[in-house]
């Protein structure tokens, strides 16, 4: 818990006002004659006093206050006053969402990987007077609990859930803190892992490893695409022999494309030349193309 000691605490605007203005008036009234020696060394230290008790908590802040060494309350936001000498404020407890960052470094996982893992915790005050009376320094008790628990999540897992599962597991760490400080009067709002970082080799062997996969995977699917062209092709056979004219008509249009096609290459197969003579007229449609050239 991130506090605020009243040893460190900030200048008090108004307390100092009130102050420079007791001693003004105590002051003057001694320079006029109208107290003795004895008056105006009272009254400074009243106005001492009196200042000393005037204390100022910001919005999201809780005062915790101390009489004779026992809690008597809190006080706050605003301004409140305290009775000097036996009151003191001891801390100012704040309340708003805070962030503390925790990283579990080498830690190994089930299957024996060591791993650096950065999380984050944020965390809040519910019940100020908990927080207050249960634990002496909230914010390191947090990242303590937080560090430890998330070490034991990783022993828990394996190398692959960590890097697959990080919601999952950032989840039941919240859990586990959120029931862990609960009886401090705190509450952990949300776990996020930021950073998972494994040796350099391993990750490596892991990328060698994806991309074989991945090689693999390609490979399959091109022999699915062959086999499968052979089927149609085997399918395209039967339809052929039982229907020679359709075998004779794909023939003649293949020709044609190709010959369509200046200074193309056609190749076709010798039963088709043989059976519809396609050689005799490939050699008219060249001769025919040669004359039709010189005579332009």
């Amino acid at each position: 818990m991130k506090t605020k000691k009243i040893t460190k605490g900030g200048f008090n605007p108004v307390s100092f006002t009130i102050l420079v203005i007791l001693l003004g008036i105590t002051i003057g009234l001694y320079v006029l004659e109208i107290v003795n020696l004895g008056i105006m060394i009272g009254g400074v230290i009243l106005s001492f006093l009196i200042a000393s008790s005037v204390k100022i908590a910001d919005q999201w802040e809780k005062a915790v206050v101390l009489r004779m060494g026992k809690y008597k309350g809190l006080r706050g936001p605003g301004l409140f006053a305290i009775i000097p000498i036996l009151d003191k404020v001891d801390a100012y407890i704040d309340q708003r969402v805070i962030v503390t960052d925790f990283v579990a470094e080498q830690t190994l996982s089930k299957d024996t990987v060591p791993v650096n893992v950065d999380a984050v915790v944020y965390w809040t005050v519910w019940d100020v007077e908990k927080a207050a009376l249960e634990v002496q320094d909230y914010e390191r008790a947090i990242a303590y609990i937080a560090q430890t628990g998330l070490r034991d999540m990783i022993g828990k897992h394996e190398l692959a859930d960590l890097l697959q599962e990080r919601d999952k597991i950032a989840e039941d760490l919240q859990k586990i803190l959120d029931r862990d400080t609960n009886p401090w009067g705190i509450t952990c709002q949300t776990v996020g892992i930021k950073d998972i970082v494994i040796p350099q080799a391993l990750a490596d062997a892991m990328s060698k490893e994806a991309q074989a996969e991945r090689e693999r995977r390609a490979r399959v699917i091109l022999g699915t695409a062959e086999t499968e062209i052979a089927e149609k092709f085997a399918e395209a056979s039967k339809q052929y022999n039982e229907n020679p004219v359709a075998l004779h008509l794909r023939g003649m249009n293949m020709l044609f494309e190709g010959l369509k096609e200046k200074g193309s290459m056609v190749i076709v197969p010798s039963s088709a030349l043989d059976t519809m003579n396609l050689g005799a007229m490939g050699g008219l449609v060249s001769l025919g193309k040669e004359s039709g050239q010189k005579t332009q």
